[in-house]
């Protein structure tokens, strides 16, 4: 991994490369998330989608993140006009090409993220870093769509991510130190610091997190016990702040059931055959917070 220190708490190198623009591709859940904030550390974001009405509805989604950071006084002196003036929401993936710093946030499929890597690699100059945002792919696979995989990583963020003070970094095969460092600069510019960790699916923390959730999952399938009961045994026995199934539904189920189903594959283990309920719920369209439903209910504002 040419020099790659793995599973450490990381401090960079005092790296020169400065990142006032950055691209984000995808503004589903974690792009507008990390585009929020961006703009509250006093980035600039290039958010590119594919259709004009997701991309409505990040420009609503930023701007009530904004406005509840603001509450909590993360974000003093940012109204949400001026959070969204820092946002050029566009259609035309080439935009990426004018940024500093370029991360990847679309649907976690294989196939799709390999090609979105594949058209980064053509648009943004070598010179710049490509992080693939991911809860469980191979780092090293994505990057083997590139013509310079060393410029490639991995950053798991996690959601909200204007609330999480800490990234999983994972370097694949090729990725250099130079990539390793610009990236935890990147983070450190949100406020962030990263824990890198070698590239095996699911990482450190989805390995052992969707796990837990595919068991909590069983749990209500086999009647043993409902989400709700299930949730409180660890909030109230072991001080979590979030039930297993109530953050599957943060995650998104879909998400979490293509986490599962990479892990299922890749080691070729029955410990992480999904729950058939899981499987249900997602034909369902019941993917928890953004779509209204999951394994609990929620209002859409």
């Amino acid at each position: 991994m040419d020099g790659a220190s793995p599973l450490t708490l990381c401090e960079s190198r005092n790296t020169p490369a400065k990142y006032k623009t950055v691209g984000v591709l995808g503004a589903g859940v974690m792009g507008c998330g990390l585009t929020s904030a961006l703009v509250m550390t006093g980035h600039h974001a290039v958010l590119v989608d594919i259709s004009p009405s997701i991309l409505e509805a990040a420009q609503t989604e930023i701007s009530r993140s904004v406005r509840f950071q603001k509450l909590h006084g993360a974000a003093p002196t940012l109204n949400s006009r001026e959070a969204l003036q820092r946002v050029e929401f566009t259609l035309k993936m080439e935009a990426l090409g004018r940024a500093d710093f370029v991360v990847e946030n679309v649907t976690e499929d294989w196939h799709i993220k390999g090609d979105c890597i594949r058209r980064l690699d053509e648009i943004v100059t070598l010179d710049k870093v490509i992080a693939v945002n991911t809860s469980a792919i191979s780092i090293t696979r994505i990057a083997a769509r590139a013509r310079a995989p060393g410029r490639v990583i991995g950053l798991h963020l996690m959601n909200p991510v204007p609330l999480k003070s800490t990234a999983e970094v994972i370097p694949g095969y090729h990725t250099t130190l130079e990539t390793i460092d610009r990236t935890l600069e990147f983070l450190r510019g949100l406020g962030k610091e990263g824990i890198v960790v070698k590239d095996s699916p699911g990482f450190v923390s989805n390995r052992v997190l969707m796990l837990a959730v595919n068991e909590a999952a069983f749990l209500v399938y086999e009647g043993v016990a409902t989400a709700e009961d299930a949730d409180a045994i660890f909030k109230r026995c072991f001080g979590h702040k979030m039930g297993m199934l109530e953050t599957a539904d943060l995650i998104g189920l879909d998400t979490v059931l293509r986490s599962i189903e990479v892990l299922y594959e890749s080691f070729n283990d029955p410990k992480y055959r999904p729950c058939p309920l899981l499987k249900t719920m997602v034909n369902a369209g019941l993917l928890g917070c953004k779509s209204g439903r999951g394994f609990y209910r929620y209002e859409q504002s």
